[in-house]
């Protein structure tokens, strides 16, 4: 098995865990703050569920910024693959980047 081959198999099931996954994180970020805003408590035991989606999302929205950077490039929507690239991560920026150089 080549590399194209791993990346035509796998890349799709690590982009629909990946958007699954962030979209997770997205709610229980706004579920933080909405627990923050109403002055009560998330339940302890996701504390580390929410450090995890803290990273998570760090490193999925610098990827989008830096997708969105190099997106005119490759003539692609800044804005477009860098929302993209938050949603999917390391895999949007590898795509990009691969494209970039046919």
């Amino acid at each position: 098995m080549n590399l194209h081959d791993i990346k035509k198999k796998f890349f799709p099931v690590i982009k629909v865990i990946s958007i699954a996954l962030i979209t997770s994180a997205i709610g229980l970020e706004l579920w933080n703050i909405q627990a923050l805003t109403t002055n009560s408590q998330l339940p302890s035991i996701l504390n580390p569920a929410l450090i995890i989606a803290h990273l998570a999302l760090s490193g999925h929205f610098v990827e989008g910024i830096i997708a969105a950077y190099y997106a005119p490039s490759k003539n692609q929507i800044p804005i477009k693959y860098g929302t993209y690239t938050f949603f999917v991560g390391t895999v949007g920026l590898l795509e990009l980047w691969e494209n970039h150089h046919n």
